[in-house]
């Protein structure tokens, strides 16, 4: 895939806004729309399996359509073309626009403590940045463009 191209897709720490659940047009929200217009009317029928099939599962129905709503609305359009909907001390965004590099493996200060991550994923962003590092972008994001991000 075409560098500018993975650049729509890769935010500045090297996460892939394109497998997140808030993103615009991730396979999380359109997956979630498919499985909500699959499903239709299902509450009705929901209560009724509970005492047909003795399934109280069918109970948990009404938690797991608020879920699915929630990931069909997501409108995050990637960590390059507004804030992040998820990690709200990020200070990549601004910190990638000051030094005027795509991602944090290209600045002298890599790694650094401005990062505003918390522990867990702060070394996620190490671990990102040092293997795009070493295996150039591209390669890194034809490694991981179908895994899924959690």
């Amino acid at each position: 895939m075409e560098y500018q191209t993975i650049l729509e897709f890769l935010g500045p720490c090297g996460i892939n806004c394109q497998k997140c659940f808030a993103f615009k047009n991730g396979n999380i929200k359109k997956e979630s729309e498919k499985l909500k217009n699959s499903l239709g009317s299902f509450d009705i029928y929901a209560k009724r399996f509970n005492e047909l099939l003795d399934a109280p599962v069918f109970n948990k129905y009404p938690d797991f359509k608020e879920m699915l709503d929630y990931f069909a609305s997501g409108n995050c359009l990637g960590c390059r073309k507004q804030e992040c909907h998820l990690f709200k001390a990020c200070n990549v965004r601004v910190c990638h626009k000051e030094k005027s590099v795509d991602f944090c493996f290209q600045c002298n200060d890599f790694p650094c403590n401005n990062s505003g991550f918390d522990v867990h994923l702060e070394q996620r962003w190490v671990v990102i940045n040092q293997k795009m590092k070493e295996i150039g972008v591209e390669e890194y994001y034809n490694e991981i463009k179908d895994k899924p991000r959690y």
